[in-house]
């Protein structure tokens, strides 16, 4: 595992994330916050989306949102991880990138991996996060990670990650699957070919 943030940096430093491109996509970034637990695992911040939300409500989030003109997509993550869990992180909290994943309803998302020397405090927005979770990359360490399964709508299998009782799906299984593989692991993969379940293509 790797562990501490010279470690990662290194290791994120030699990875060559695969971009997207394309006329017509909606760009948009997620933040990977990487911070030790109170029984010193390293972890990841998690959120559940709010009920209330028009589109995706209630599903497992990664703290992002749409880049705005003008925007790389670094800032974009730091400033939508502000606005959902007011977490404030520098520019030079950024250890890297992984891997663009394309969603069936129209986005690129990019994902941006940062790092936080202390356990950090979260205040959810209502209106966007029902919940926030601090997750270990070792309770993702079992057999079933991760879950694979085949469509009729599709040739990609869908990629899902079993998590506390429930399953997350792609886009954010994928991002969290490279980022263990990773992590975790020491592995360099690559996730543009992982599907996401029907009901997440609108």
């Amino acid at each position: 595992m790797l562990s501490t943030r010279r470690e990662l940096e290194e290791f994120l430093g030699d990875f060559d994330p695969r971009p997207i491109g394309g006329d017509g996509l909606r760009r948009a970034a997620v933040a990977c916050v990487l911070a030790p637990r109170r029984d010193g695992e390293l972890s990841f911040l998690l959120t559940r989306r709010a009920s209330t939300l028009r589109r995706h409500r209630g599903q497992f989030a990664l703290p992002g949102g749409r880049i705005d003109p003008g925007e790389s997509a670094d800032l974009a993550a730091r400033r939508e991880l502000h606005e959902e869990l007011a977490v404030d992180l520098a520019p030079s909290a950024v250890l890297g990138r992984l891997d663009d994943y394309a969603t069936r309803s129209g986005y690129v998302i990019t994902p941006v991996v940062l790092w936080c020397d202390a356990r950090p405090e979260v205040r959810p927005a209502p209106e966007e996060v029902a919940r926030v979770f601090r997750v270990s990359f070792a309770e993702l360490d079992h057999e079933q990670m991760p879950t694979l399964r085949a469509i009729e709508e599709s040739d990609r299998p869908v990629l899902s990650v079993p998590l506390r009782g429930n399953f997350v799906h792609a886009p954010t299984a994928a991002v969290i699957y490279q980022l263990w593989e990773m992590v975790w692991r020491g592995r360099r993969v690559h996730v543009a070919d992982y599907e996401q379940p029907v009901f997440a293509w609108r």
